[in-house]
């Protein structure tokens, strides 16, 4: 019986994550046309459309997506594709611009085109919690973070920070391994990305950022498969 119920609950919950995009399309137009206002919040989602576990999950997925958004939207201010579809058409770094075209000619396009996508997920995550009812996610708070003083970045807090990156890059050779990292294998780093910035910093750094970028580029052709 047990198992019956969780089979049960599983998919009801796959249910629920096919026909969302749906309802919240249906819950949209409906707003629209009628001028219907949004329920108010609530620590509990009332409606019986959505459980709170559910609600859970989409605010998780909610806050994911603001953060890539925050991040992305400082690359397309300096880098991207400069137009009034996104958010950050600053005009742009055009040293930036040019050095990340160093790895790739089609780079602004790609930048656009990523933070087009981010911002649509993040709008339409908050937008469909808040047509069921639902608290949705707002970061405004924690934006804190100064912006680079370089040419064509915007002003505002970031949530993330661009200016000291560390990344992890061992997942080249962790997924290439048939060790396991969880029985103790380590692995090395493909590049050292530690407390580097991936944007200037300001207009005087752009000639080391090309510079910075064409190396990257070395490195990773040097252990392309």
């Amino acid at each position: 019986m047990q198992f019956e119920n969780l089979i049960t609950k599983s998919a009801n919950r796959r249910s629920f994550l096919k026909n969302g995009a749906f309802a919240a399309g249906a819950a949209t137009m409906s707003a629209g046309l009628l001028g219907t206002a949004l329920p108010a919040f609530s620590s509990e989602e009332k409606s019986g459309l959505l459980s709170p576990g559910d609600a859970a999950i989409l605010r998780f997925l909610a806050a994911a997506e603001i953060i890539e958004t925050d991040l992305w939207i400082q690359y397309s201010e300096l880098g991207g594709t400069q137009d009034k579809e996104v958010s950050g058409s600053g005009g742009g770094n055009p040293v930036y611009t040019a050095a990340l075209q160093i790895l790739d000619g089609d780079m602004p396009q790609y930048i656009h085109d990523n933070t087009d996508d981010e911002i649509s997920h993040r709008d339409f995550l908050n937008a469909y919690l808040k047509s069921k009812g639902a608290q949705p996610i707002d970061f405004k708070q924690f934006e804190i973070l100064q912006p680079t003083k370089a040419a064509g970045a915007l002003g505002g807090g970031r949530l993330t920070n661009l200016q000291k990156l560390t990344v992890d890059t061992s997942w080249y050779f962790r997924y290439r391994s048939t060790q396991n990292p969880d029985l103790g294998a380590k692995f090395p780093q493909l590049l050292n990305i530690a407390n580097q910035s991936a944007i200037p910093l300001q207009d005087n750094y752009a000639s080391s950022t090309i510079q910075a970028i064409a190396n990257v580029a070395e490195h990773a052709a040097t252990f392309a498969p």
